[in-house]
């Protein structure tokens, strides 16, 4: 059987991938779709490494950590299941970065429905992909990195449940780290939530974080306040009363508060432009925005 170089399979899909953008809807500009072509084929460049021998990057993720999500990877997009709090932040968390870049952007959106249209977004920890589809569906063209493989199959699984979205979004298996040596300084924002609380160095993660983006472009955090009301509700309350995440997930040890996220951002040339606090209430189902940030908050910083 003839087997066809790699040379030529990995043309093939750049050809497949330019034909896709083509087909994007009419009020995309051609210089726009060109620019989300260079972005998808550099992401799918990075990641011909799964095709040969994986390089050994260091990387900040606690194995521990990836061991736990390991085994939650089929319940991602169950609503009711153990990721339902994260379900229910989207509608948060959402309109937080919708909002947050087409302010600091000052955009003009000619599509209400797709604001984000020709931004490049990287979602760190994406898991099974709840944040990266919806940021994908407002139109920016979305890079998932998550370093559980099984969360990366599952992500690619429901994806192409959605034909439209293909051709904006890529998931590689792997760390933030894996993207700084070819990425530095691409992406218009990078969004981490819900993970900081779970790596090993977090000056040496955020840094990672802070390399991709562009000089004027955003980061968006969203975790956890390193407070005895986050213990006693983020991990006692929601762990062991109410049930609203699987018992181990975080540790207390890990959270951080706001101050010192803001003190390694500006080490690595950022400012913060909003910060806020975020309260789940579990009887509802739902979060709210609050002043307080004890508990939970979000922060959106954008580079020098």
């Amino acid at each position: 059987m003839h087997v066809q170089p790699y040379s030529t399979i990995l043309r093939r899909c750049q050809l497949c991938l330019y034909s896709c953008l083509k087909r994007l809807q009419s009020e995309t500009s051609r210089n726009q779709n060109m620019r989300l072509y260079r972005q998808l084929n550099r992401a799918f460049l990075s990641n011909r490494r799964t095709y040969g021998q994986r390089p050994v990057v260091s990387s900040t993720m606690d194995a521990d950590e990836i061991k736990h999500f390991r085994s939650l990877a089929n319940t991602w997009w169950d609503e009711t299941g153990e990721f339902e709090a994260l379900h229910a932040m989207n509608k948060i968390r959402i309109p937080f970065i919708r909002d947050g870049l087409v302010q600091q952007l000052e955009m003009s959106p000619r599509n209400p429905a797709e604001p984000l249209q020709g931004l490049s977004v990287v979602d760190v920890g994406s898991g099974g992909g709840l944040l990266t589809e919806p940021i994908a569906r407002l139109g920016a063209f979305v890079v998932g990195i998550e370093p559980v493989e099984e969360s990366t199959k599952i992500a690619q699984l429901h994806l192409e449940e959605d034909p439209r979205l293909l051709p904006r979004v890529k998931y590689i298996t792997g760390s933030v780290e894996d993207l700084v040596s070819t990425e530095a300084e691409t992406f218009d924002a990078v969004v981490a939530s819900e993970v900081v609380e779970h790596v090993n160095d977090l000056e040496a993660f955020m840094a990672s974080c802070c390399s991709l983006v562009k000089p004027g472009g955003s980061l968006f955090v969203t975790t956890m306040n390193k407070t005895l009301l986050s213990r006693t509700l983020a991990v006692f309350g929601a762990e062991k009363v109410f049930r609203i995440v699987p018992e181990g997930t975080h540790d207390w040890q890990k959270f951080v508060p706001p101050s010192d996220l803001q003190s390694i951002l500006e080490k690595n040339h950022f400012h913060t432009r909003l910060l806020h606090g975020m309260l789940y209430m579990p009887v509802l189902r739902e979060w709210r925005w609050v002043p307080d940030t004890s508990i939970n908050y979000a922060l959106h910083a954008v580079k020098d």
